[in-house]
């Protein structure tokens, strides 16, 4: 369990520290290319050692799993594919790149209506479906490690376009929000099914599907947590 505990602390501090109070120091010394390549290169060298380390790590049981666990994960995962997949595109304000306008105005279309941060909301709902129907000590570790990047992610993501973006911001912000669906509750906005892609619900589908095939083949079949 101490590869499990370091890996964690790794993926943590790349995340928190380099990617926080050091990341402008770094740009400055290497350059925002070659600090973003080296960035990525440490991220997957944090998931890889994470993969190996879970695998051997000993089981040491937390809660028991049920059927309703297995079926909640399933129903967070499809949710998750969803928000990521239909979360890419230029109308995203959260994305890297540059936000699009649309009449001077940072726009609140499709998913964004839902939350401004679909991607990074996908990947944490994927992370407490996997704690939930796993129950051990090991994937609290290696999951909830993802689940705190990813909220950290969504406040990080908030406070810089607050800071570069200002009023254009504080707009979008007061229609989205960060849970998916609490804008559209609260009547900040309503929801337009007209504004989503067929083709973008079509892969996030098919997406996921494909991942219930391949997991079964590489690993343990999800299907398990809907029969335990």
């Amino acid at each position: 369990m101490t590869s499990m505990w370091l890996a964690a602390v790794f993926w943590l501090g790349l995340h928190f520290v380099v990617a926080g109070p050091l990341r402008w120091l770094l740009i400055d010394k290497l350059g925002e290319r070659l600090f973003r390549g080296i960035f990525s290169l440490l991220s997957l060298a944090g998931l890889v050692w994470f993969v190996v380390a879970y695998r051997m790590a000993p089981f040491v049981p937390l809660w028991p799993t049920n059927p309703a666990f297995g079926w909640l994960a399933f129903v967070l995962l499809f949710v998750g594919f969803l928000l990521t997949v239909v979360g890419i595109g230029p109308t995203n304000a959260t994305e890297t790149n540059a936000p699009r306008m649309i009449a001077d105005k940072l726009p609140v279309y499709g998913i964004t209506r839902v939350t401004r941060h679909p991607r990074l909301c996908g990947l944490s709902l994927w992370a407490i479906a996997h704690m939930l129907v796993n129950g051990h000590l090991a994937a609290l570790i290696m999951f909830g490690a993802l689940l705190v990047t990813a909220l950290n992610g969504m406040v990080s993501i908030d406070r810089k376009r607050r800071r570069t973006l200002g009023p254009l911001w504080d707009e979008f912000e007061k229609q989205t929000s960060l849970v998916p669906f609490a804008a559209i509750l609260s009547g900040r906005t309503r929801f337009e099914l007209a504004e989503f892609q067929v083709w973008q619900v079509a892969l996030a589908v098919a997406l996921f599907a494909s991942v219930v095939w391949l997991h079964g083949i590489i690993g343990p079949s999800p299907l398990w947590a809907l029969q335990t």
